[in-house]
């Protein structure tokens, strides 16, 4: 038998926007929060730029706001932004009373943030703790959570699937179409037993879906679980088709990508080609501080135009030690690439980076799922359109947990102590090694084809040759988990390739290019038919 947890609430994902709405929550009930790997393993701890926020004099919430729907190439849903925006400027205050150390400048009275400025934006407004805010961001709220006796955090421990109607062992008489969440199937990858984790609500805040292509930015966890789980479940996906390339991560043949942050093209840095010129001003007059989709697709089209391996990020411009200060990561990084980028132009290409689309939720983080919310990456909340602007993620993942978590607040007097009887886990079947290591490969089989036929640049050709070959390896490794007891490696494998196979079909759909999405099959955008979300629901 299945060991049962109970809990007011289950959170599944430990990045900012799991630990912002764990602290929030914990004074109403227990709170487990569950992670794939350590407790500091996340998406936001990669995330080195910022946190937009207009918080300087200099600036203002509707030039935010502006910027924002701009990026967002039409589709941007206006409360989204409006409300991320004007709740913003508080949580950032909220993270320095939890101790965050926020980079600043200035004496006493005068000390105030030191504001970066990246691609898209029309102020200087990124909040930053040098170049790795996630990591100091993360920091500060994991010691919050691990200081708070209400919240218990589950480490190495992968969520399989959502408990919902189908899970129940007496099926109830529905009075309605709705679908319930109860909590999810758990595996302890240390102790390789399943469990069931139950929960008055669920928080999906499992991040993004980076690892579906062969070059992201991503940390390995970043398996796309929450929209495969929730996808399953019968909740609403939207705009997957808008996966946002970062346009410089490192060049390095055999190493796996490192993201140069927007930050330094916002500090004086130019993106060059193999000849010394600054092409990107050929494709829109910002040049290198363009929104990240037009200087991806610039970088992609001189890439092919000159037949070269990469472009070069040229930080000339700015003064040796700013680089140092402003940049200790990247400058260490790099040195260990022997690249002394106060000498030397970084190589780069872009890289897969953030999803724009996710599980579909409202202004208060619900999904289309009773008793089930989401926040962060994982989400599709209608703040970033068809193109994120930068900096707006780690703002959104604080909102909206903040929004959910008040929400929260007048659910759970109503939700009873009871909980429906769920089926146990059915761990029959043996691990099959062999064929493990043939099933194995389609990982690198999936990435690659989702970089070659799926990228920055798209034709319906391209997409339904992979939409062809990609059936067939989610077919396969279906047929695998059905009889074979779990592993993190399988379920990882089993929810990659539902993504991809979700990615393509919303990329076919999309008959226009806006933001993210670019098809030479159609390179017009078309307002009249295509400005809006596409959202796909599956029938269970």
């Amino acid at each position: 038998m299945n060991t049962v947890r109970r809990f007011d609430f289950l959170i599944i994902g430990s990045g900012i926007a799991g630990l912002t709405f764990a602290l929030k929550v914990a004074q109403y009930g227990k709170v487990a929060i569950v992670t794939k790997k350590e407790d500091a393993e996340s998406n936001t701890n990669y995330a080195q730029g910022g946190i937009a926020s207009a918080v300087s004099e200099n600036d203002s919430f509707s030039l935010h706001i502006k910027d924002t729907l701009l990026t967002g190439a039409g589709i941007c849903h206006k409360d989204a932004v409006e409300v991320t925006v004007k709740e913003g400027p508080q949580y950032i205050k909220e993270l320095e009373e939890f101790g965050t150390r926020f980079t600043k400048v200035g004496r006493g009275k005068n000390r105030k943030f030191q504001l970066g400025k990246e691609g898209g934006h029309s102020a200087n407004r990124i909040v930053h703790a040098k170049d790795l805010t996630g990591r100091e961001v993360e920091r500060a709220l994991l010691s919050k959570v691990r200081n708070n006796k209400n919240i218990k955090i589950f480490s190495n421990h992968i969520a399989i699937e959502l408990l919902t109607e189908h899970n129940i062992k007496r099926k109830r008489r529905k009075k309605d179409n709705k679908i319930h969440c109860w909590g999810a199937y758990i595996l302890d990858t240390k102790k390789k037993v399943v469990e069931i984790f139950l929960g008055k609500l669920t928080m999906l805040s499992t991040g993004g879906t980076g690892q579906v292509y062969l070059h992201t930015t991503n940390p390995d966890i970043a398996t796309g679980d929450g929209v495969a789980m929730a996808y399953r479940a019968g909740g609403k996906i939207a705009n997957l088709e808008f996966m946002q390339f970062h346009p410089t991560t490192l060049y390095s043949p055999g190493n796996k990508p490192f993201l140069i942050s927007e930050a330094v093209r916002g500090a004086g840095g130019i993106l060059k080609n193999s000849e010394g010129k600054d092409f990107v001003k050929d494709y829109d007059p910002r040049g290198s501080l363009a929104p990240r989709d037009v200087v991806a697709r610039a970088i992609d089209r001189e890439l092919k135009k000159s037949g070269a391996h990469c472009v070069y990020l040229d930080l000339s411009g700015i003064k040796k030690e700013d680089i140092k200060k402003n940049f200790p990561h990247i400058y260490k990084t790099c040195l260990s690439y022997k690249i002394d980028i106060t000498k030397e132009r970084i190589p780069v290409v872009p890289s897969a980076h953030y999803m724009c689309g996710g599980v579909v939720t409202d202004l208060r983080g619900r999904t289309s799922i009773e008793r089930l919310y989401a926040s962060g990456e994982v989400a599709c909340t209608g703040l970033h359109g068809a193109n994120r602007l930068a900096s707006n993620s780690l703002l959104e993942a604080l909102v909206f947990s903040n929004r959910a978590a008040r929400d929260v607040a007048q659910q759970i007097k109503n939700i009873p102590d009871e909980f429906p009887e769920i089926l146990p886990w059915d761990d029959s079947g043996t691990f099959n090694h062999e064929e493990w290591i043939l099933i194995s490969h389609d990982k690198a089989e999936i990435q690659r084809l989702m970089w070659d036929y799926v990228g920055i640049v798209r034709s319906d050709f391209r997409l339904r040759r992979a939409e062809r070959r990609i059936k067939l390896v989610a077919k396969e490794v279906e047929k695998f988990y059905k009889k074979t007891k779990v592993t993190e490696q399988l379920l990882e494998l089993r929810n990659l390739s539902t993504v991809a196979e979700l990615l393509i079909r919303f990329a076919l759909k999309r008959k226009e290019s806006r933001g993210l999405h670019y098809t030479t099959d159609f390179p017009e955008k078309n307002d009249k038919k295509w400005k809006k979300d596409i959202i796909i629901c599956k029938k269970v």
